[in-house]
């Protein structure tokens, strides 16, 4: 096995940190040694039996470890790879893109030794005056001259040297060597990525203490389907925001990374990318370009229930059950019309889910849906937004992917299951549902449970951003002759004030109108057997509570006087519900207070309540018992 290792293998991949095509590499076969999990990743040394260097695999590469193929002491073959420094250790980190395995693990780790053996040792004056003889001896077969002086060379000074004797840049210039998104690190030097924009933000402007300026950032994705999110601020916004064309292919170089804030990340990676004034971005237009593959991570429609109104974005895959015409939406911000459809979608945990599509979506994609709608497709949608419109829904945006009856194992299994017992199957909104007729009950309302207490209990909760739980409590207190409603628009549902003459006018339509409506925004006392607290309730969610709209509320109040209004707030109190909760601090008088506002609200389902108790009952005899 020992003479399959690649002599002088390092040095090679030293002198040569970025070769220009796999195809024009030496044999590369190198030693597995020190194998190692760091998290989801796996490090090790490679080495020849004279030099090592530690190395790393391409994440999608990581099943030949897992699965055995490569085993700590065993032989790999490399393929294609890239060197990258990292200055901080002043040390070479390889990251190997593409190897195969050569041999399973040896007894022990290779190392290159030289049996030095006397043969007559003879002595030959040199031709020069004042020389000192030299010694010839034989190794293996071959005639060695004396071992000379060696000078200890880091791997950083091999390479400059390798870089001296290099050919002109302009003769470089011809290649291109292309490193995977999967690659790149804070630490590496000159790269370049040709990648797809799969999705571009709006330019936004923003006001900080060092000033005003704008950003806005791009959705990568390489040929291997991994992706980055790369910003722009300013001068860089400025070039590039026209550059930059949704779904065009792009060499971009001379940009740098750092660690993603994971709580604005919107894609799977561990680094961010930044691009300023200098960075190079080239339109791949005269080339072959590619379709990156679209990665899904599915989230099943009864698991949604944590995401709702996170950062986090998921991927579903379920099949069509209903498509709504076109609807034109005011927006707020800019009052502009935008149009909307919405599709209803059910899984294998028979729970239904509403997906609004937006712009380009509802008018394109939907309207397929809308004429395949007979067929029942099955659709697969990246990067959604999961919000608490009836509790759950998902909204798409517009870095979203929709793919119809795709061709992945996820949606074959779903197209079967509905096919043979899904269509006959009763099926629940995941949201409304704790109807009798549910078996699970909203996921939602019982993946975070908590007592009230354990909210009111830490002054901290909700500090740096909103924490969502699920409690089971009562209403045991509205107070009657607070504001209880406020007039809105009935087009935006905006506050609105009087008009000049008659009328309301509202700021966000620009406009008079005659009539307006008006919507719930209430203060509650809600109780349960560890404590109470105050929940902030608005329109949806109060009718709920209440049992009418607050128009009707306010007509009862009118007509049948003070002691109707009271008897029909009373009415809703002491009846249990369930309540998904937002917690958020608040300064009010330089005094920080947890501001508690109900996202959802559903009736109590019993024999979910009661599954879930026994449940909770059993954990806790099994943790007594350990």
């Amino acid at each position: 096995m020992a003479e399959m290792v690649s002599p002088d293998a390092i040095t090679t991949i030293l002198a040569n940190p970025s070769p220009d095509s796999s195809s024009d590499l030496p044999e590369l076969v190198v030693q597995v040694l020190d194998l190692k999990s760091t998290g989801s990743k796996f490090t090790f040394m490679v080495s020849d039996g004279k030099m090592k260097v530690r190395a790393m695999l391409q994440s999608t590469l990581s099943s030949l470890i897992t699965s055995g193929s490569i085993q700590n002491l065993g032989l790999i073959r490399i393929l294609d790879y890239t060197l990258n420094d990292i200055p901080t250790k002043n040390e070479k980190f390889l990251i190997i893109t593409k190897c195969e395995t050569v041999s399973p693990a040896l007894d022990s780790e290779y190392k290159v030794e030289a049996e030095v053996k006397d043969s007559g040792t003879e002595l030959e004056p040199k031709q020069d005056m004042d020389v000192e003889t030299e010694v010839k001896r034989e190794v293996n077969g071959f005639i060695l001259k004396p071992k000379q002086e060696i000078v200890a060379k880091s791997a950083a000074q091999i390479v400059h040297e390798q870089h001296e004797n290099m050919a002109p840049s302009a003769r470089m210039a011809m290649t291109r060597r292309i490193h995977p998104l999967v690659s790149l690190n804070p630490y590496q030097g000159i790269w370049t990525i040709k990648v797809r924009v799969t999705g571009k933000g709006n330019m936004r402007s923003y006001r900080n203490a060092r000033g005003e300026g704008c950003v806005f950032n791009v959705e990568l994705t390489d040929e291997d389907g991994t992706q980055i999110q790369a910003t722009m601020f300013n001068e860089a916004a400025k070039k590039f925001y026209d550059k930059f064309q949704l779904g065009k292919v792009y060499y971009i170089s001379k940009g740098t990374l750092k660690v993603a804030n994971k709580q604005f990340k919107t894609v799977q990676n561990d680094y961010e990318m930044t691009l300023n004034e200098y960075s190079e971005v080239e339109e791949a237009s005269s080339e072959a370009t590619f379709i990156p593959e679209t990665k899904f991570n599915f989230v099943p429609i009864d698991e949604l229930g944590p995401y709702v109104n996170s950062r986090d974005l998921v991927d579903v895959v379920g099949v069509v059950r209903e498509v709504s015409p076109t609807m034109s939406i005011r927006r707020k911000s800019n009052n502009e019309t935008i149009p909307k459809r919405d599709i209803t979608i059910a899984d294998e945990t028979k729970k239904t889910v509403v997906v609004s599509l937006w712009n380009d979506l509802a008018t394109s994609v939907g309207q397929e849906l809308l004429d395949l709608a007979d067929k029942s497709p099955v659709v697969a949608i990246k990067s959604l937004k999961v919000g608490d419109f009836q509790g759950v829904s998902l909204s798409a945006l517009s870095k979203s992917v929709v793919v119809i009856n795709p061709d992945l194992p996820e949606a074959k299994k779903l197209r079967s299951w509905y096919d043979s017992e899904g269509k006959e199957t009763s099926l629940a909104s995941v949201g409304s549902g704790l109807s009798s007729s549910t078996k699970s009950g909203a996921r939602s309302m019982y993946s975070d449970r908590v007592s009230l207490s354990h909210i009111t209990s830490d002054p901290s909760l909700g500090e740096e951003k909103p924490v969502f739980f699920c409690v089971k409590a009562y209403i045991s207190y509205i107070k009657p002759d607070q504001s209880m409603w406020y007039r809105a628009c009935k087009t935006c549902n905006k506050k609105v004030t009087d008009a000049i003459g008659s009328g309301y006018w509202c700021e966000g339509c620009q406009k008079n109108d005659e009539e307006c409506s008006l919507r719930y925004i209430m203060v509650a006392k809600v109780s349960d057997a560890s404590g109470e607290a105050y929940f902030s309730v608005f329109n949806e969610q109060a009718e709920r509570i209440i049992g009418c709209s607050a128009d009707e509320l306010n007509e009862l109040k009118s007509q049948d006087g003070e002691s109707s209004y009271q008897m029909k707030l009373k009415e809703a109190t002491w009846i249990p519900h369930l309540f998904r909760v937002s917690v958020t601090l608040q300064e009010y008088n330089n005094e920080k207070r947890q501001r508690i506002t109900v996202r959802a609200v559903a009736p109590v389902d019993y024999a979910t309540e009661s599954s879930f108790l026994i449940e909770q009952i059993s954990k806790m005899k099994i943790s007594k018992v350990e």
